[in-house]
Protein backbone atom coordinates (compact mmCIF):
# COMPACT_ATOMS: atom_id res chain seq x y z
CA UNK A 1 0.00 0.00 0.00
CA UNK A 2 2.85 2.37 0.88
CA UNK A 3 4.50 1.66 -2.50
CA UNK A 4 1.27 2.49 -4.36
CA UNK A 5 0.96 5.77 -2.44
CA UNK A 6 4.56 6.75 -3.35
CA UNK A 7 3.89 5.89 -7.01
CA UNK A 8 0.73 8.00 -7.12
CA UNK A 9 2.47 10.90 -5.37
CA UNK A 10 5.37 10.74 -7.84
CA UNK A 11 3.01 10.76 -10.83
CA UNK A 12 1.06 13.72 -9.39
CA UNK A 13 4.25 15.71 -8.77
CA UNK A 14 5.61 14.85 -12.23
CA UNK A 15 2.49 16.26 -13.87
CA UNK A 16 3.04 19.62 -12.21
CA UNK A 17 6.67 19.72 -13.36
CA UNK A 18 5.75 19.93 -17.04
CA UNK A 19 5.83 23.55 -18.31
CA UNK A 20 2.44 24.51 -19.76
CA UNK A 21 3.84 25.25 -23.24
CA UNK A 22 5.33 21.75 -23.46
CA UNK A 23 1.89 20.19 -23.17
CA UNK A 24 1.05 21.60 -26.60
CA UNK A 25 2.30 19.30 -29.44
CA UNK A 26 2.81 22.39 -31.60
CA UNK A 27 5.58 23.56 -29.26
CA UNK A 28 7.67 20.51 -30.09
CA UNK A 29 6.80 20.64 -33.80
CA UNK A 30 7.84 24.30 -34.08
CA UNK A 31 11.06 23.57 -32.21
CA UNK A 32 11.86 20.65 -34.52
CA UNK A 33 11.11 22.71 -37.63
CA UNK A 34 13.44 25.48 -36.46
CA UNK A 35 16.16 22.91 -35.86
CA UNK A 36 15.53 21.51 -39.33
CA UNK A 37 15.86 24.95 -40.94
CA UNK A 38 19.16 25.47 -39.12
CA UNK A 39 20.38 22.07 -40.29
CA UNK A 40 19.50 22.87 -43.90
CA UNK A 41 21.56 26.05 -43.71
CA UNK A 42 24.60 23.90 -42.91
CA UNK A 43 24.53 22.62 -46.49
CA UNK A 44 26.29 25.89 -47.34
CA UNK A 45 29.62 24.76 -45.92
CA UNK A 46 32.10 27.25 -44.49
CA UNK A 47 35.22 26.41 -46.50
CA UNK A 48 37.19 29.52 -45.59
CA UNK A 49 40.77 29.19 -44.47
CA UNK A 50 40.84 29.35 -40.68
CA UNK A 51 42.98 32.30 -39.63
CA UNK A 52 42.54 31.39 -35.97
CA UNK A 53 42.29 28.05 -34.18
CA UNK A 54 40.99 27.53 -30.64
CA UNK A 55 40.99 24.09 -29.02
CA UNK A 56 38.96 23.89 -25.80
CA UNK A 57 39.80 20.78 -23.81
CA UNK A 58 37.64 19.70 -20.88
CA UNK A 59 39.87 17.27 -19.04
CA UNK A 60 37.69 14.32 -18.08
CA UNK A 61 34.59 15.92 -19.64
CA UNK A 62 32.77 12.81 -20.83
CA UNK A 63 29.26 12.92 -22.27
CA UNK A 64 27.62 12.33 -18.88
CA UNK A 65 29.58 15.30 -17.51
CA UNK A 66 28.45 17.48 -20.43
CA UNK A 67 24.81 16.58 -19.81
CA UNK A 68 25.02 17.13 -16.05
CA UNK A 69 26.84 20.45 -16.59
CA UNK A 70 24.05 21.55 -18.95
CA UNK A 71 21.44 20.84 -16.27
CA UNK A 72 23.55 22.62 -13.64
CA UNK A 73 23.94 25.67 -15.87
CA UNK A 74 20.18 25.87 -16.36
CA UNK A 75 19.50 25.47 -12.67
CA UNK A 76 22.03 28.16 -11.79
CA UNK A 77 19.95 30.39 -14.08
CA UNK A 78 16.80 29.39 -12.11
CA UNK A 79 15.48 27.05 -14.79
CA UNK A 80 14.67 23.37 -14.58
CA UNK A 81 17.95 22.63 -16.35
CA UNK A 82 17.26 19.93 -18.90
CA UNK A 83 16.15 22.36 -21.60
CA UNK A 84 19.20 24.59 -21.10
CA UNK A 85 21.92 24.98 -23.75
CA UNK A 86 25.64 24.98 -23.13
CA UNK A 87 27.70 27.18 -25.44
CA UNK A 88 29.24 24.03 -26.91
CA UNK A 89 25.72 22.69 -27.61
CA UNK A 90 25.34 25.52 -30.12
CA UNK A 91 28.23 24.27 -32.25
CA UNK A 92 26.71 22.83 -35.45
CA UNK A 93 29.06 19.89 -36.01
CA UNK A 94 29.52 17.05 -33.53
CA UNK A 95 31.67 13.93 -33.66
CA UNK A 96 32.88 11.19 -31.35
CA UNK A 97 36.56 10.49 -30.63
CA UNK A 98 38.01 7.14 -29.61
CA UNK A 99 40.30 7.81 -26.67
CA UNK A 100 42.34 4.64 -26.10
CA UNK A 101 46.13 4.89 -25.78
CA UNK A 102 48.36 2.60 -27.80
CA UNK A 103 48.90 0.44 -24.71
CA UNK A 104 45.73 1.20 -22.73
CA UNK A 105 42.04 0.56 -23.29
CA UNK A 106 41.14 3.21 -20.70
CA UNK A 107 43.57 6.09 -21.33
CA UNK A 108 45.44 8.68 -19.31
CA UNK A 109 45.68 12.40 -20.05
CA UNK A 110 49.26 12.35 -21.38
CA UNK A 111 48.78 9.76 -24.11
CA UNK A 112 45.52 11.40 -25.15
CA UNK A 113 47.09 14.89 -25.19
CA UNK A 114 49.76 13.58 -27.55
CA UNK A 115 46.94 12.33 -29.79
CA UNK A 116 44.77 15.46 -30.02
CA UNK A 117 47.72 17.90 -30.09
CA UNK A 118 50.43 16.02 -32.01
CA UNK A 119 48.25 13.85 -34.23
CA UNK A 120 49.90 10.61 -33.09
CA UNK A 121 48.60 8.07 -30.57
CA UNK A 122 51.03 7.20 -27.80
CA UNK A 123 51.55 5.12 -24.67
CA UNK A 124 49.93 6.17 -21.40
CA UNK A 125 52.00 8.49 -19.27
CA UNK A 126 54.19 9.75 -22.14
CA UNK A 127 54.13 13.22 -23.71
CA UNK A 128 54.95 14.47 -27.19
CA UNK A 129 56.59 11.21 -28.23
CA UNK A 130 55.58 8.22 -30.34
CA UNK A 131 54.51 4.82 -29.05
CA UNK A 132 58.13 3.76 -29.42
CA UNK A 133 58.78 5.38 -26.02
CA UNK A 134 58.26 3.39 -22.82
CA UNK A 135 57.11 5.25 -19.75
CA UNK A 136 59.93 6.16 -17.33
CA UNK A 137 62.65 5.08 -19.76
CA UNK A 138 64.53 8.21 -20.75
CA UNK A 139 66.81 6.29 -23.12
CA UNK A 140 63.87 5.40 -25.40
CA UNK A 141 62.99 9.05 -26.12
CA UNK A 142 65.65 10.20 -28.58
CA UNK A 143 64.41 10.25 -32.16
CA UNK A 144 60.80 9.55 -31.09
CA UNK A 145 59.77 13.18 -30.53
CA UNK A 146 56.61 14.39 -32.32
CA UNK A 147 55.57 18.02 -32.76
CA UNK A 148 52.22 19.59 -31.92
CA UNK A 149 49.71 21.79 -33.71
CA UNK A 150 50.96 24.66 -31.52
CA UNK A 151 54.40 24.12 -33.06
CA UNK A 152 52.92 23.95 -36.57
CA UNK A 153 51.05 27.23 -35.99
CA UNK A 154 54.19 28.94 -34.69
CA UNK A 155 56.15 27.77 -37.74
CA UNK A 156 53.44 29.30 -39.94
CA UNK A 157 53.97 32.69 -38.27
CA UNK A 158 50.91 32.63 -36.05
CA UNK A 159 50.79 33.70 -32.42
CA UNK A 160 50.27 30.83 -29.97
CA UNK A 161 49.01 30.53 -26.43
CA UNK A 162 48.21 28.12 -23.60
CA UNK A 163 45.60 28.73 -20.89
CA UNK A 164 44.86 26.12 -18.21
CA UNK A 165 43.41 25.75 -14.73
CA UNK A 166 46.07 23.15 -13.89
CA UNK A 167 49.81 23.73 -13.60
CA UNK A 168 51.21 24.72 -17.00
CA UNK A 169 53.48 21.67 -16.87
CA UNK A 170 50.54 19.27 -16.48
CA UNK A 171 49.73 16.59 -19.06
CA UNK A 172 47.43 18.55 -21.38
CA UNK A 173 49.42 21.77 -21.83
CA UNK A 174 52.84 20.11 -21.80
CA UNK A 175 52.08 17.90 -24.82
CA UNK A 176 51.95 21.15 -26.81
CA UNK A 177 55.65 21.87 -26.25
CA UNK A 178 57.41 19.00 -24.39
CA UNK A 179 58.75 15.52 -25.16
CA UNK A 180 58.91 13.33 -22.07
CA UNK A 181 58.94 9.67 -21.13
CA UNK A 182 57.05 10.57 -17.96
CA UNK A 183 54.29 13.13 -17.53
CA UNK A 184 55.26 13.62 -13.87
CA UNK A 185 58.73 15.03 -14.55
CA UNK A 186 57.48 18.57 -13.84
CA UNK A 187 60.91 19.77 -12.67
CA UNK A 188 64.26 18.06 -12.28
CA UNK A 189 63.30 17.57 -8.63
CA UNK A 190 60.74 14.96 -9.74
CA UNK A 191 63.13 13.09 -12.06
CA UNK A 192 65.10 9.94 -11.17
CA UNK A 193 68.93 10.10 -11.36
CA UNK A 194 69.14 7.84 -14.43
CA UNK A 195 66.82 10.18 -16.41
CA UNK A 196 68.92 13.22 -15.48
CA UNK A 197 72.14 11.38 -16.34
CA UNK A 198 70.57 10.26 -19.63
CA UNK A 199 70.12 13.88 -20.69
CA UNK A 200 66.32 14.07 -20.45
CA UNK A 201 64.93 17.51 -19.60
CA UNK A 202 62.21 18.23 -17.12
CA UNK A 203 58.94 19.66 -18.47
CA UNK A 204 59.28 23.14 -16.93
CA UNK A 205 62.67 23.57 -18.57
CA UNK A 206 61.22 22.45 -21.90
CA UNK A 207 58.46 25.07 -21.53
CA UNK A 208 61.14 27.75 -21.45
CA UNK A 209 63.54 26.26 -24.01
CA UNK A 210 61.67 24.22 -26.63
CA UNK A 211 59.41 26.93 -28.08
CA UNK A 212 60.66 30.13 -26.41
CA UNK A 213 58.32 32.41 -28.34
CA UNK A 214 54.96 31.16 -27.04
CA UNK A 215 53.19 34.49 -26.65
CA UNK A 216 50.80 33.59 -23.82
CA UNK A 217 51.15 31.04 -21.00
CA UNK A 218 48.57 31.29 -18.19
CA UNK A 219 47.81 28.83 -15.39
CA UNK A 220 49.41 27.45 -12.23
CA UNK A 221 52.73 25.80 -11.45
CA UNK A 222 55.07 28.43 -9.96
CA UNK A 223 57.01 26.07 -7.73
CA UNK A 224 58.50 24.10 -10.64
CA UNK A 225 60.15 27.27 -11.93
CA UNK A 226 62.17 28.10 -8.80
CA UNK A 227 65.17 26.54 -7.00
CA UNK A 228 64.47 24.05 -4.21
CA UNK A 229 63.26 25.56 -0.94
CA UNK A 230 62.75 29.07 -2.36
CA UNK A 231 59.64 30.44 -0.64
CA UNK A 232 56.54 31.11 -2.68
CA UNK A 233 55.57 34.75 -3.16
CA UNK A 234 51.95 34.14 -2.10
CA UNK A 235 52.42 31.45 0.55
CA UNK A 236 55.87 32.25 2.01
CA UNK A 237 55.41 30.15 5.15
CA UNK A 238 54.07 26.96 3.52
CA UNK A 239 56.78 24.41 2.85
CA UNK A 240 54.75 22.40 0.32
CA UNK A 241 54.64 25.45 -1.98
CA UNK A 242 58.39 26.04 -2.07
CA UNK A 243 60.50 25.71 -5.21
CA UNK A 244 61.41 22.20 -6.38
CA UNK A 245 64.31 22.68 -8.81
CA UNK A 246 67.63 20.96 -8.12
CA UNK A 247 69.60 22.82 -10.80
CA UNK A 248 69.31 26.14 -8.94
CA UNK A 249 67.79 27.90 -11.95
CA UNK A 250 65.10 30.56 -11.84
CA UNK A 251 63.10 29.67 -14.95
CA UNK A 252 60.95 32.80 -14.74
CA UNK A 253 64.10 34.84 -15.22
CA UNK A 254 65.33 32.46 -17.92
CA UNK A 255 61.97 32.84 -19.73
CA UNK A 256 62.33 36.63 -19.76
CA UNK A 257 65.98 36.55 -20.85
CA UNK A 258 65.20 34.25 -23.78
CA UNK A 259 63.02 36.85 -25.49
CA UNK A 260 64.33 38.88 -28.46
CA UNK A 261 65.88 42.26 -27.74
CA UNK A 262 63.32 45.06 -27.75
CA UNK A 263 60.38 42.77 -26.93
CA UNK A 264 58.42 43.21 -23.72
CA UNK A 265 57.96 40.01 -21.66
CA UNK A 266 55.69 40.39 -18.63
CA UNK A 267 55.40 37.91 -15.75
CA UNK A 268 52.42 38.15 -13.37
CA UNK A 269 51.29 36.00 -10.43
CA UNK A 270 48.25 37.93 -9.23
CA UNK A 271 44.83 38.58 -10.81
CA UNK A 272 45.22 42.31 -10.25
CA UNK A 273 48.52 42.33 -12.15
CA UNK A 274 46.98 40.41 -15.05
CA UNK A 275 43.96 42.65 -15.47
CA UNK A 276 46.03 45.84 -15.13
CA UNK A 277 48.28 45.03 -18.10
CA UNK A 278 48.27 47.28 -21.15
CA UNK A 279 48.23 44.43 -23.65
CA UNK A 280 49.13 46.68 -26.57
CA UNK A 281 52.56 47.09 -24.99
CA UNK A 282 53.15 43.42 -24.10
CA UNK A 283 54.73 40.96 -26.54
CA UNK A 284 54.98 37.90 -24.27
CA UNK A 285 52.95 37.06 -21.19
CA UNK A 286 53.57 34.44 -18.50
CA UNK A 287 51.05 34.24 -15.65
CA UNK A 288 51.44 31.65 -12.89
CA UNK A 289 48.78 32.21 -10.26
CA UNK A 290 49.35 29.26 -7.91
CA UNK A 291 52.35 27.14 -6.86
CA UNK A 292 50.60 24.04 -8.24
CA UNK A 293 47.20 23.69 -9.88
CA UNK A 294 44.82 26.61 -9.70
CA UNK A 295 42.07 26.56 -7.08
CA UNK A 296 38.65 25.10 -7.93
CA UNK A 297 36.29 27.72 -9.33
CA UNK A 298 33.93 27.30 -6.36
CA UNK A 299 36.80 28.01 -3.94
CA UNK A 300 38.67 30.60 -6.02
CA UNK A 301 39.80 33.80 -4.32
CA UNK A 302 38.46 36.43 -6.69
CA UNK A 303 41.00 38.96 -5.40
CA UNK A 304 44.12 36.93 -6.19
CA UNK A 305 43.27 34.35 -8.87
CA UNK A 306 41.69 35.05 -12.27
CA UNK A 307 38.91 32.84 -13.57
CA UNK A 308 39.37 30.73 -16.67
CA UNK A 309 37.13 33.18 -18.56
CA UNK A 310 39.29 36.13 -17.53
CA UNK A 311 42.48 34.36 -18.64
CA UNK A 312 40.90 33.44 -21.98
CA UNK A 313 39.82 37.04 -22.55
CA UNK A 314 43.36 38.30 -21.96
CA UNK A 315 44.88 35.55 -24.11
CA UNK A 316 42.64 36.19 -27.12
CA UNK A 317 43.19 39.93 -27.01
CA UNK A 318 46.95 39.34 -26.83
CA UNK A 319 47.02 36.84 -29.68
CA UNK A 320 44.73 38.86 -31.95
CA UNK A 321 47.52 41.40 -32.42
CA UNK A 322 49.19 39.01 -34.89
CA UNK A 323 47.79 39.69 -38.39
CA UNK A 324 48.48 36.08 -39.39
CA UNK A 325 46.16 34.75 -36.71
CA UNK A 326 46.69 32.46 -33.74
CA UNK A 327 46.38 29.05 -32.12
CA UNK A 328 45.09 28.89 -28.55
CA UNK A 329 44.80 25.85 -26.30
CA UNK A 330 42.32 26.32 -23.45
CA UNK A 331 42.04 23.61 -20.80
CA UNK A 332 39.41 23.26 -18.13
CA UNK A 333 41.76 20.91 -16.35
CA UNK A 334 40.20 20.57 -12.94
CA UNK A 335 37.00 18.91 -14.15
CA UNK A 336 39.19 15.82 -14.07
CA UNK A 337 40.48 16.49 -10.54
CA UNK A 338 36.98 16.95 -9.17
CA UNK A 339 35.93 13.59 -10.56
CA UNK A 340 39.06 11.82 -9.30
CA UNK A 341 38.23 13.09 -5.81
CA UNK A 342 34.61 12.01 -6.17
CA UNK A 343 33.55 15.65 -5.82
CA UNK A 344 30.98 15.96 -8.57
CA UNK A 345 29.94 19.47 -7.55
CA UNK A 346 33.50 20.76 -8.01
CA UNK A 347 33.83 18.95 -11.35
CA UNK A 348 30.55 20.23 -12.78
CA UNK A 349 31.15 23.83 -11.74
CA UNK A 350 34.53 23.59 -13.49
CA UNK A 351 32.73 22.41 -16.62
CA UNK A 352 30.26 25.30 -16.44
CA UNK A 353 33.18 27.75 -16.15
CA UNK A 354 34.83 26.20 -19.21
CA UNK A 355 31.56 26.67 -21.07
CA UNK A 356 31.47 30.29 -19.93
CA UNK A 357 34.95 30.75 -21.43
CA UNK A 358 33.74 29.18 -24.68
CA UNK A 359 30.92 31.71 -24.87
CA UNK A 360 33.31 34.57 -24.21
CA UNK A 361 35.68 33.39 -26.95
CA UNK A 362 32.74 33.12 -29.34
CA UNK A 363 31.90 36.78 -28.73
CA UNK A 364 35.52 37.87 -29.24
CA UNK A 365 36.00 36.04 -32.55
CA UNK A 366 34.16 35.38 -35.81
CA UNK A 367 33.02 32.03 -37.19
CA UNK A 368 34.11 33.27 -40.61
CA UNK A 369 37.81 33.03 -39.76
CA UNK A 370 38.02 31.14 -36.44
CA UNK A 371 37.70 27.38 -36.11
CA UNK A 372 36.72 26.47 -32.55
CA UNK A 373 36.77 22.87 -31.36
CA UNK A 374 35.59 21.61 -27.96
CA UNK A 375 36.43 18.09 -26.79
CA UNK A 376 37.69 15.99 -23.89
CA UNK A 377 40.71 13.78 -23.47
CA UNK A 378 38.75 11.00 -21.78
CA UNK A 379 35.67 10.33 -19.68
CA UNK A 380 35.14 9.27 -16.05
CA UNK A 381 33.08 6.59 -14.32
CA UNK A 382 30.57 9.32 -13.41
CA UNK A 383 26.87 8.88 -13.93
CA UNK A 384 23.50 10.21 -12.83
CA UNK A 385 20.14 8.48 -12.87
CA UNK A 386 17.52 7.01 -10.56
CA UNK A 387 14.37 8.05 -12.46
CA UNK A 388 14.66 11.63 -11.25
CA UNK A 389 11.73 13.92 -12.14
CA UNK A 390 12.07 16.94 -14.40
CA UNK A 391 14.01 19.74 -12.71
CA UNK A 392 15.39 17.52 -9.95
CA UNK A 393 18.41 19.29 -8.39
CA UNK A 394 21.41 17.81 -10.16
CA UNK A 395 23.12 17.24 -6.80
CA UNK A 396 19.91 16.00 -5.18
CA UNK A 397 18.43 12.65 -4.17
CA UNK A 398 16.72 10.22 -6.48
CA UNK A 399 12.96 10.04 -5.77
CA UNK A 400 13.19 6.45 -4.58
CA UNK A 401 14.98 4.28 -2.08
CA UNK A 402 17.01 1.20 -2.85
CA UNK A 403 14.74 -1.85 -2.91
CA UNK A 404 17.64 -3.82 -1.43
CA UNK A 405 18.97 -1.86 1.57
CA UNK A 406 15.97 0.52 1.87
CA UNK A 407 18.20 3.61 1.93
CA UNK A 408 18.03 6.75 -0.24
CA UNK A 409 20.71 7.56 -2.80
CA UNK A 410 21.84 10.60 -4.74
CA UNK A 411 21.19 10.82 -8.45
CA UNK A 412 24.95 11.29 -9.05
CA UNK A 413 27.07 8.21 -8.43
CA UNK A 414 30.52 6.88 -9.40
CA UNK A 415 31.51 3.41 -10.54
CA UNK A 416 34.51 3.54 -8.24
CA UNK A 417 36.30 6.06 -6.03
CA UNK A 418 36.65 7.48 -2.53
CA UNK A 419 32.91 7.81 -1.95
CA UNK A 420 32.52 4.15 -0.98
CA UNK A 421 31.52 4.25 2.69
CA UNK A 422 30.28 1.55 5.04
CA UNK A 423 28.68 2.67 8.31
CA UNK A 424 27.86 0.01 10.92
CA UNK A 425 28.25 -2.66 8.28
CA UNK A 426 25.87 -1.00 5.82
CA UNK A 427 25.91 1.58 3.01
CA UNK A 428 25.96 5.09 4.42
CA UNK A 429 22.57 6.78 4.68
CA UNK A 430 23.08 9.87 2.52
CA UNK A 431 20.09 11.67 4.03
CA UNK A 432 22.21 12.05 7.18
CA UNK A 433 24.99 13.97 5.40
CA UNK A 434 25.24 17.25 3.46
CA UNK A 435 25.24 15.78 -0.05
CA UNK A 436 24.94 19.27 -1.59
CA UNK A 437 28.28 20.40 -0.13
CA UNK A 438 30.98 21.33 -2.65
CA UNK A 439 33.35 18.71 -1.26
CA UNK A 440 30.81 15.92 -0.77
CA UNK A 441 32.16 12.69 -2.25
CA UNK A 442 29.37 10.89 -4.08
CA UNK A 443 28.91 7.23 -3.32
CA UNK A 444 30.79 4.72 -5.43
CA UNK A 445 30.40 1.00 -6.09
CA UNK A 446 34.07 0.11 -5.57
CA UNK A 447 36.41 1.66 -2.96
CA UNK A 448 39.42 3.46 -4.43
CA UNK A 449 41.45 6.37 -3.08
CA UNK A 450 41.07 8.04 -6.51
CA UNK A 451 38.21 7.50 -8.95
CA UNK A 452 39.30 6.36 -12.40
CA UNK A 453 38.88 7.47 -15.98
CA UNK A 454 36.20 5.97 -18.19
CA UNK A 455 36.92 4.29 -21.52
CA UNK A 456 33.99 5.40 -23.69
CA UNK A 457 34.21 7.79 -26.62
CA UNK A 458 34.08 11.53 -25.99
CA UNK A 459 32.24 14.24 -27.91
CA UNK A 460 33.90 16.68 -30.31
CA UNK A 461 32.03 19.93 -31.02
CA UNK A 462 33.17 22.14 -33.92
CA UNK A 463 32.24 25.53 -35.41
CA UNK A 464 33.87 27.74 -38.03
CA UNK A 465 35.89 27.16 -41.21
CA UNK A 466 36.01 23.47 -42.19
CA UNK A 467 34.20 22.43 -39.01
CA UNK A 468 32.34 19.85 -41.09
CA UNK A 469 35.55 17.81 -41.23
CA UNK A 470 34.78 16.75 -37.68
CA UNK A 471 31.89 14.32 -38.05
CA UNK A 472 31.09 10.70 -37.32
CA UNK A 473 33.46 8.58 -35.22
CA UNK A 474 37.18 9.37 -35.39
CA UNK A 475 40.40 8.28 -33.82
CA UNK A 476 41.37 11.02 -31.36
CA UNK A 477 44.61 11.78 -33.21
CA UNK A 478 42.58 12.93 -36.25
CA UNK A 479 41.57 16.16 -34.50
CA UNK A 480 44.79 18.23 -35.01
CA UNK A 481 45.09 17.04 -38.61
CA UNK A 482 41.59 18.35 -39.39
CA UNK A 483 42.32 21.63 -37.63
CA UNK A 484 45.67 22.03 -39.42
CA UNK A 485 43.98 21.36 -42.77
CA UNK A 486 41.46 24.11 -42.04
CA UNK A 487 44.24 26.59 -41.24
CA UNK A 488 46.69 25.52 -43.97
CA UNK A 489 49.46 24.77 -41.49
CA UNK A 490 51.70 21.79 -40.80
CA UNK A 491 51.73 19.23 -43.60
CA UNK A 492 48.28 20.26 -44.84
CA UNK A 493 49.07 23.20 -47.11
CA UNK A 494 48.92 21.90 -50.68
CA UNK A 495 45.17 22.27 -51.03
CA UNK A 496 45.39 25.95 -50.06
CA UNK A 497 47.56 26.79 -53.06
CA UNK A 498 45.39 24.62 -55.29
CA UNK A 499 42.27 26.41 -54.09
CA UNK A 500 43.68 29.73 -55.27
CA UNK A 501 44.84 28.57 -58.71
CA UNK A 502 41.46 27.87 -60.40
CA UNK A 503 40.57 31.54 -60.06
CA UNK A 504 43.23 32.52 -62.61
CA UNK A 505 41.72 30.79 -65.71
CA UNK A 506 38.29 32.15 -64.79
CA UNK A 507 39.66 35.65 -64.48
CA UNK A 508 41.39 35.75 -67.89
CA UNK A 509 38.24 35.60 -70.09
CA UNK A 510 36.65 38.33 -67.97
CA UNK A 511 39.71 40.58 -68.36
CA UNK A 512 39.79 39.91 -72.13
CA UNK A 513 36.12 40.88 -72.51
CA UNK A 514 36.69 44.00 -70.43
CA UNK A 515 39.63 44.98 -72.66
CA UNK A 516 37.55 44.51 -75.85
CA UNK A 517 34.78 46.70 -74.45
CA UNK A 518 37.28 49.43 -73.62
CA UNK A 519 38.80 49.29 -77.13
CA UNK A 520 35.36 49.61 -78.69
Amino acid sequence: MKGLFVLLLTQLCSATLVPEREKDPEYWRRQAQETLRNALRLQRLNQNVAKNLILFLGDGMGVSTVTAARILKGQLQHGQGEESLLEMDKFPFVALAKTYNTNAQVPDSAGTATAYLCGVKANEGTLGVSAGVTRDRCNTTKGQEVTSILHWAKEAGKAVGIVTTTRVTHATPSAAYAHSANRDWYSDGEMPPDALEGGCKDIARQLVENIPEIEVILGGGRKYMYPKNVSDVEYPHEEKHRGTRLDGRNLIQAWQEAKPRGKVAEYVWHRRGLLALNLSRVDFLLGLFEPGDMVYELDRNNDTDPSLSEMVSVAIRMLQKNPRGFFLLVEGGRIDHGHHEGKAKQALHEAVELDRAIGLATRLTSTQDTLSVVTADHSHVFTFGGYTPRGNPIFGLAPMQSDVDRKPFTSILYGNGPGYKIVAGERENVSAVDFAHADYQAQSAVPLRQETHGGEDVAVFARGPMAHLLHGVHEQNYIPHAMAYAACIGSNRGHCNAAASPATPLLLPFLSLLLLLLLC
